[in-house]
């Protein structure tokens, strides 16, 4: 680039891939992304590793879009404001994205989610102490042999072909929505194991909502060890429920039972830490009507270790649980909205790199969610997240035009009124709405259940009718 490299840079800074560096650095450290001394992205190029970086998130925004957007966005900034001929290939782009450090993205990552919960207003239930839910999903991913190899299937699939599939156990903040930690593994590994994994993310006193494969002796006695608590639901098949068992009644279907520790050691655990478990623990079991609409079942058994009913009443355990329902559905944000159903990296160490950007920028959207929930009047619950991605795309655009210190004051009522929006432009409450796991969409064409080198298309209308017409004349005269 030479000499005018200063020049051109400057002239783009205030446009790179439409402001939203400058809208969203505020929620990362100031040296995060300071162009580092040696190794890879110290010299001056194009794919610098600031670039790099809000490239990746750009993309990201776009609803996962091609690496071919990204590099075509970049020749238009430097073909108005600069003299730079930029490659028309891809391949600068994706080298530069697999420079970038793992613990760099790891470092947005959490900063991502600081900022969120910073902001986040704290809450009041639960004598106000941090609300954590766990829950697990799982990634199709790009079929390498790569990823097949470090993301085998589990053995009880059918044997056809498919995607290697990413498991992920993702621990959301109740207050703001964003994740904080996660935890990865191969189709075939128990999420109790990916949950334990992520032990440095449980501080105590934290509370863990989890569904009724978490409501177990082995994850409620390990939290305690963590000096956490645990809300869960009881799983009827393994556990039945009979209150006339219970060691010490609190209420209407609210009592306190003995759970003893399992015969048979648990695989999730090490000999050690198996033995350091509690022959028994003493759980609370609540049972409740849900006359609530939108969800899918109106009785719950909840199983938690918070004891003082005066503390931590029923009706605060089932709030907190049936939130859990609602920040489950930022797993479809990221997999619908963010377009994560399938990553598209080849490799395993990019996919993880993948994982991170989409983690980021999820928790980047809740931290302008959260900025317009302190608005007055504005329920966090209720603002759209998709609603906050076609905003912040739009609002972004139209920030481009107001360049120069002359618009500075402009600038600002401008995104004033875009948090305005956000608040304003809130979900409807739809009584009695259901979320069913179901497919409603059908496709025309066979499942591709062989490898495509084997695969025999079908026949056509006309050969299947020719054929069958073959078929009848030869029987009939075998009969004859």
């Amino acid at each position: 680039m030479g000499r005018r490299s200063k020049a051109a840079l400057a002239s783009l800074q205030p446009l790179t891939l439409a402001q939203i560096e400058e809208r969203l650095s505020p929620a990362l450290d100031l040296d995060l992304l300071q162009k580092p001394a040696h190794k890879h992205h110290s010299r001056q190029r194009i794919f610098g590793l600031a670039r790099t970086f809000w490239s990746w998130i750009w993309q990201v925004l776009q609803a996962n879009t091609s690496c071919r957007e990204v590099v075509r966005q970049v020749q238009v900034l430097f073909a108005a404001f600069g003299s730079l001929r930029v490659d028309e290939g891809t391949s600068a782009y994706c080298k530069a994205r697999k420079k970038l450090a793992r613990e760099l993205l790891e470092k947005a990552f959490a900063c991502s989610h600081k900022s969120a919960d910073k902001l986040a207003p704290a809450s009041t239930s639960l004598q106000g102490r941090p609300q954590k839910i766990v829950d697990g999903t799982g990634f199709r991913l790009w079929d390498s042999p790569q990823n097949r190899k470090a993301f085998p299937p589990s053995p009880n699939q059918f044997a056809k072909p498919s995607f290697p599939i990413l498991k992920m156990v993702a621990l959301f903040s109740s207050a703001s929505g964003a994740i904080i930690a996660k935890a990865t593994g191969a189709l075939i590994i128990n999420e109790l194991r990916l949950l334990m994994s992520l032990r440095a993310a449980i501080a105590p006193k934290d509370i863990i909502i989890g569904d009724r494969h978490y409501g177990c002796f082995v994850v409620a006695a390990w939290l305690q060890g963590l000096g956490a608590d645990l809300i869960a639901r009881v799983n009827a098949r393994s556990r039945r429920i009979d209150f006339r068992q219970a060691a010490r009644r609190l209420g209407p279907q609210d009592a306190c039972f003995i759970w003893r520790k399992p015969v048979h050691p648990s695989p999730l655990l090490s000999p050690q830490q198996w033995a350091a478990l509690p022959e028994q623990i003493t759980v609370r079991i609540v049972h409740r009507q849900i006359q609530r609409p939108g969800f899918r079942t109106r009785e719950v058994v909840l199983v938690t270790t918070l004891l003082e009913a005066q503390l931590y009443p029923a009706k605060e355990l089932c709030d907190a649980y049936l939130r859990r329902w609602r920040l489950e559905m930022c797993l479809d944000d990221l997999k619908t909205t963010l377009g994560m159903e399938m990553l598209s990296c080849r490799s395993p160490s990019l996919v993880e790199k993948e994982l991170l950007v989409f983690l980021t920028v999820h928790n980047l959207l809740r931290w302008l969610m959260v900025q317009a929930a302190r608005l007055p009047e504005a329920d966090l619950e209720r603002i759209s997240f998709k609603g906050s991605l076609d905003a912040f795309r739009q609002w972004s655009t139209a920030l481009v035009q107001l360049r120069g210190r002359r618009h500075q004051r402009k600038r600002a009522s401008v995104w004033d009124q875009f948090f305005q929006t956000l608040a304003a432009d809130e979900v409807p409450l739809r009584p009695g709405r259901k979320e069913p796991r179901a497919v409603k969409k059908r496709s025309k064409y066979p499942v591709l259940n062989k490898p495509r080198c084997r695969y025999v298309d079908r026949w056509s209308r006309n050969k299947r009718r020719r054929m069958a017409r073959v078929k009848k004349n030869l029987a009939l005269n075998n009969v004859s």
